[in-house]
């Protein structure tokens, strides 16, 4: 490693402290503090309470109280804030005061605020720097003009036991039960295919969205499904372990995905996927692939990613038909079976660790500090953006 790891930088993490079901950031937020850790940096974890994104009066003069007491920009023996983007965007006010006092925080950016884009602009321009967590953001973030350095750190998986799979096969979708994970439009398209041997799980936390939950449990029941698809709710440890060691495919179809944590998971277990095209999780699908030049969000066609992709991405809208067509295919067809399998299996031996992510956030980190680079102009259009192309 660099001069990162001798240097002992100190790192506070600003995170959400309301998001308390298993979500993509929350994982991604934990496994940063593990490989920043372990790289030898010094971290602090400051959960922040509030109605995030945005959060009322009192929530965000409690952020810009954590932001007086963090340090300054990268300064030698001075802590690093970074901020989690859910946080952060909704609080720019908060982060120009900081910016303002010499004391600028780090955005954490693992989705854009689609909601309030003048506030996250707002945000962005106040930050030291942006660390985003997918080429998609990344774009996102640059179509914002955003002033401020842009750095992108892949997630990265865990190693994991190959899936055994199951006869006859089993999908499943791992995913808190909520509209942008879309279960109803998939559970609709597995009505359409009663016709063949399968079966299916829906995992993930059915508290997030209660009255989503419901429709998709009674959707289960409405389509004749009971026989086939199981809703499971949120998995940990050895339940969520024996709920991937049972799967064939995996599938993933949010309307919006800024990457898609679960995709690298499941090609951690050899494990093919089938997601949205359109949206960051086909730039997960190609993360263990020998070539990922297809640029991310690309549409694959309809029933196959290509013989190096370990699975397919899907044009959806509204209509079930073409993601029917798809896992037809997929159910149908020994060579499709085979080759995306085959390929996941060879995936999961290239996917880079949490090392690597926290060796990129540690490097963006350290490129930045003051003295390292002439100064900035915030108010600029244009701006330099390292983007590394694999995430190292």
């Amino acid at each position: 490693m660099t001069g990162t790891r001798t240097a002992r930088l100190a790192v506070r993490l600003i995170v959400p402290g309301n998001v308390l079901h298993h979500s993509g950031g929350n994982a991604y937020n934990a496994a940063l503090v593990r490989g920043l850790t372990a790289l030898g940096a010094e971290v602090e974890v400051w959960p922040v309470d509030g109605h995030w994104p945005v959060g009322l009066e009192e929530e965000r003069r409690r952020l810009a109280g954590l932001l007086r007491e963090a340090g300054a920009e990268g300064a030698a023996g001075t802590p690093v804030t970074i901020v989690d983007g859910l946080v952060a965007l909704g609080a720019p006010l908060q982060m120009e005061e900081a910016a303002a006092a010499g004391k600028p925080a780090w955005i954490l950016l693992h989705m854009p605020l689609a909601t309030h884009p003048d506030l996250e602009q707002r945000a962005l321009a106040a930050s030291a720097g942006v660390i985003c967590t997918s080429s998609t953001t990344a774009a996102a973030a640059r179509d914002k003009r955003c002033p401020a350095p842009i750095h992108v750190a892949l997630p990265g998986t865990d190693a994991a036991r190959p899936a055994a799979g199951s006869n006859p096969p089993h999908l499943v979708a791992v995913a808190a039960l909520l509209p942008n994970k879309d279960q109803l439009l998939l559970l609709e398209a597995l009505a359409g295919l009663t016709d063949l041997p399968w079966t299916a799980a829906l995992v993930g936390s059915d508290s997030a969205d209660a009255d989503y939950a419901r429709a998709v449990s009674s959707a289960v029941t409405r389509l004749g499904l009971a026989e086939r698809v199981t809703v499971r709710g949120e998995l940990s440890g050895e339940a969520l372990d024996g709920a991937w060691h049972r799967a064939d495919l995996s599938l993933l179809v949010s309307r919006a995905e800024a990457y898609g944590m679960v995709v690298t998971e499941s090609l951690a277990r050899g494990i093919p996927v089938v997601v949205r095209a359109g949206t960051g999780a086909v730039e997960a699908l190609a993360a263990g692939s020998p070539d990922t030049a297809g640029s991310p969000g690309a549409a694959a066609p309809d029933g196959g990613g290509g013989p190096e992709l370990p699975g397919a991405a899907v044009v959806l809208d509204t209509d079930p038909a073409p993601l029917t067509r798809v896992l037809r295919g997929w159910l149908t067809d020994p060579d499709v079976r085979t080759r995306w399998r085959d390929a996941a299996h060879a995936a999961r031996t290239r996917l880079p660790g949490w090392d690597a992510t926290a060796r990129t956030v540690l490097d963006s980190i350290a490129a930045e500090r003051p003295g390292q680079n002439a100064p900035r102009n915030r108010t600029a259009p244009g701006h330099s953006v390292a983007v590394p192309a694999d995430g190292q």
